[in-house]
């Protein structure tokens, strides 16, 4: 793969990973649209690892607090999440459905379900409960809130991320508004909750090329520029996306989704995918 295309794709990873419009759908419309070929397996994990590089480097210091009060220790600074000393608990129940799903449907969401059809419906259905979820919710509650009940709700919704279109941000957040979240605790709630799942992923990646060939060619220039791009893009998007919801809703997003779907269903019945 060219190391340009190998840039491009990192990037629309990173922008697209954390915010609520599908990191899926982008990089395999991208591929489609372009004419390129579908990304490797060793790229695949590059932008997993990337993405899992960046979540952990956001939030690290509150997976330290996390962990730390989830086994009894007094640990870190952070108000909310000394209010809810059993997040860790919390965010391993709510990863369980996910898990199973990812096992459960894996081939079809590796084949499939990933096409513009499928994608471009989801794009547009998501975004409409984003839409609902974000006009009707209540913002009142904060992370120090969360419990069994929510856990468990946004777990569900998480594992329909499996779907190509869904956006595992956009189902989870649009779930924590319907809970009552403010915006700014469902989105951190969603991206806490999505790193079990993200490294259970990029492991699965390792385990399958561990098993094909070896990781022995892993470490190369597309691979680490795959990582690098991805996270650093990452980061800078989450800190965004964070920020700006303390102050503005998900209506641009929604519309976003919305119009990109009907786009991605017109081209799709126009131009069939090989």
């Amino acid at each position: 793969m060219p190391l340009s295309q190998v840039i491009i794709l990192a990037v629309v990873q990173g922008l697209t990973e954390f915010l609520p419009i599908s990191s899926t759908a982008h990089l395999y419309l991208t591929s489609w649209l372009l004419g390129w070929k579908t990304e490797s397996l060793e790229f695949d994990i590059s932008l997993h690892m990337g993405t899992l590089l960046a979540i952990l480097i956001y939030f690290l210091p509150d997976w330290v607090q996390i962990i730390g009060q989830g086994f009894g220790m007094d640990v870190g600074h952070d108000r909310d999440l000394k209010n809810n000393p059993s997040l860790l608990w919390l965010l391993a129940l709510g990863s369980i459905p996910v898990g199973i799903a990812g096992l459960v449907f894996n081939k079809q969401a590796e084949t499939t379900w990933r096409n513009p059809f499928v994608m471009g419906s989801m794009l547009v259905a998501v975004g409409i409960l984003i839409w609902v979820a974000d006009r009707s919710a209540r913002h009142a509650r904060d992370l120090g809130s969360i419990n069994f009940p929510d856990s468990l709700t946004v777990g569900l919704s998480q594992a329909l991320a499996v779907i190509p279109g869904t956006s595992r941000s956009g189902i989870t957040i649009g779930t924590g508004l319907f809970r009552g979240l403010t915006r700014e605790a469902a989105a951190r709630f969603s991206f806490l909750l999505s790193t079990p799942a993200i490294a259970a992923a990029a492991g699965k990646a390792l385990y399958d090329m561990h098993k094909e060939s070896g990781l022995h060619g892993v470490l190369n220039t597309n691979f680490l520029t795959g990582v690098g791009v991805s996270a650093l893009t990452g980061c800078a998007v989450i800190a965004w996306f964070l920020h700006y919801l303390r102050r503005s809703g998900l209506m641009p997003f929604v519309w976003y989704r919305i119009i990109f779907g009907i786009i991605v269903l017109a081209l799709a019945f126009i131009r069939r995918p090989a």
